[in-house]
């Protein structure tokens, strides 16, 4: 009796044991097939990414929607691509690329520029905009700033009690500002998880503001099926792929969903970082831009 008893437990508890091994198994399945048609999660950080040949840098979209402005205003004062290294290689240095409200004593914004020190206003220094432009001003001050080494004109032009601080941030800044100026073109991409509703006036403005009489910048609402979109002219090819790597940076923000230049297009992904495709049949100019929404 006590055997049978004993082994009749046991079945029970064997039993118990595979129905519980049964439903985890079945949860597990059952979470599995889910996230196959389920949407992606967030990435941990939605950030822009630069490929020039074998070599990559990244930022996050914060860092890159500003990265894009440094460039603007740099396209849009002539500079060349070395003045945009120079000032992302500052700015990673003194804010990691934020519009920051704080810093050491009354400094503020992408570049730390301190009011008391002339630089301007608060109000004027947490504007992007005027920022890089005031950084451009004093940078193309300091002799052979063409030349120089980027780190010692980065720091002619900050006097940061850090002189040497600057230099660890010059391989990355110079990956980004190929990418962002058009030096290096179809090199930018950048995920658009969640994007804001299409606001093309937004964009038309900060690409105005950010390219000057370098870019023609025009909106056209939405009609009928067509959707709303923005063309640009630019004075020169790398001006049109430094615009396009603009709008990219703005995507998430103002709800882009493709980007098009001459014969290559992009389209915004939330999984992957999309690369720029060929459009043979297309025959928009070199120098041309369509922003899609």
């Amino acid at each position: 009796m006590k055997k049978s008893n004993a082994r009749t437990v046991l079945i029970v508890i064997a039993t118990v044991l595979l129905v519980v091994a049964l439903v985890i198994g079945g949860i597990g399945v059952y979470r599995w097939v889910s996230t196959l048609w389920a949407d992606p999660p967030p990435p941990p950080n939605v950030y822009c990414q630069s490929t020039i040949d074998q070599e990559r840098a990244e930022i996050d979209i914060e860092q890159s929607q500003n990265a894009s402005i440094i460039a603007g205003v740099a396209a849009q004062r002539g500079l060349i691509p070395r003045a945009v290294s120079i000032a992302l290689a500052t700015a990673f240095q003194e804010s990691q690329i934020r519009n920051l409200d704080y810093g050491d004593r009354d400094s503020l914004g992408l570049f730390q520029q301190r009011p008391s020190q002339g630089w301007g206003t608060e109000e004027q220094i947490m504007d992007p905009f005027y920022s890089s432009a005031k950084f451009y001003e004093a940078m193309v001050k300091v002799p052979d700033w063409q030349t120089s080494d980027l780190g010692w004109v980065a720091q002619e032009v900050q006097r940061s009690g850090f002189p040497d601080a600057y230099d660890q941030h010059v391989a990355r800044s110079r990956i980004l500002a190929s990418a962002l100026t058009g030096e290096t073109p179809a090199a930018w991409s950048c995920l658009v998880f969640n994007p804001e509703p299409a606001d093309p006036d937004l964009l038309v403005s900060m690409l105005t503001r950010g390219y000057g009489s370098t870019a023609n910048v025009q909106a056209f609402p939405a009609e009928g099926s067509e959707r709303a979109y923005i063309t640009i002219t630019a004075s020169t090819e790398e001006v049109a792929w430094s615009s396009a790597a603009f709008a990219q940076s703005w995507a998430t923000a103002t709800g882009v969903t493709s980007v098009q230049v001459g014969i290559y297009e992009w389209t915004a992904s939330a999984k992957v970082l999309s690369g720029w495709i060929g459009v043979p049949e297309s025959e928009l100019a070199s120098t041309s831009v369509i922003i899609r929404f």
